[in-house]
């Protein structure tokens, strides 16, 4: 991987990287910034996901999640949302294609060789953080907002022994069961809904429930809470396996940059504190 810029910024360092991915067959970007406790050895990794039309710059520079990072002393990972490139499949929908992975592995043309989101993050992105930067592999957790909360829960309901912590802001709580999820899922996965579940939280968490407390944060005022979200599905499956989560409902916040950077400070110390 080659640096393509590097940043001093709360006493660490910001770093955007880029480099050919093997999993998606495209030129990957990320970035990795590295708190200043690393001086004294490895810190605890949070990983961020972010949601539709985003880069890993969205919340880099509108979230407020780096001061929060120096602050507890925990290194933030913030991949991209999709592979990008001419000659990567594309829709007109701002909730298909570039920008909208859904973090999952399509298996339908003309999308399956490239859009394996998932993978990237889990295998090949894990290993490149894992092998270069200063952080405890064994102390490792996900956060994500919309699409990308979506994201963090599934990964970590997945993958409770890696990502041992994780917290959404407004996540795509039941994508089976909403407009953004069910097109997503039936042009990337087919129509079938049984492959559905291995992309759902509230399937995810009926059959494997992590020992982890998950921290869900939303706006009461969001534009897409009652169409799109539905934490009530969530909850309702949560419940009856024993999943730990705590959900709060703010009033007045929307689905924005404003919102997640409002509490962003109350998710990574809710990361920290348990890494």
């Amino acid at each position: 991987m080659k640096a393509q810029q590097t940043i001093t910024t709360h006493g660490g360092t910001l770093t955007v990287y880029e480099h050919e991915s093997r999993v998606t067959g495209t030129v990957m970007q990320f970035a990795a910034f590295i708190p200043p406790q690393a001086e004294k050895g490895p810190v605890p990794c949070l990983w961020y996901l972010s949601g539709l039309t985003c880069t890993w710059a969205n919340v880099i520079e509108k979230g407020g999640i780096l001061a929060a990072a120096a602050k507890h002393g925990i290194a933030v990972i913030a991949p991209d949302t999709s592979p990008r490139g001419d000659d990567v499949a594309n829709d007109d929908g701002y909730d298909l294609g570039q920008g909208a992975g859904f973090y999952l592995t399509a298996t339908q043309d003309p999308w399956a060789p490239h859009f394996k989101m998932d993978q990237y993050i889990m295998d090949e992105l894990q290993a490149m953080v894992r092998d270069t930067l200063p952080i405890d592999p064994e102390r490792q957790g996900i956060t994500g907002h919309s699409m990308g909360g979506h994201g963090a829960m599934t990964l970590h309901l997945k993958h409770p022994n890696l990502y041992k912590t994780c917290s959404a802001f407004a996540p795509i709580s039941a994508p089976s069961h909403c407009p953004w999820g069910e097109k997503a899922f039936t042009v990337y996965l087919r129509t079938d809904k049984a492959q559905w579940s291995a992309y759902d939280a509230s399937a995810l968490v009926t059959t494997q429930p992590s020992k982890a407390h998950i921290l869900i944060d939303q706006g009461a005022s969001d534009q897409f809470l009652a169409e799109q979200l539905k934490h009530d599905v969530f909850e309702a499956a949560a419940k009856d396996s024993g999943q730990a989560y705590t959900l709060k409902y703010h009033e007045g916040y929307d689905h924005s940059y404003y919102f997640v950077s409002t509490f962003m400070d109350d998710h990574v110390r809710h990361h920290a504190e348990s890494l």
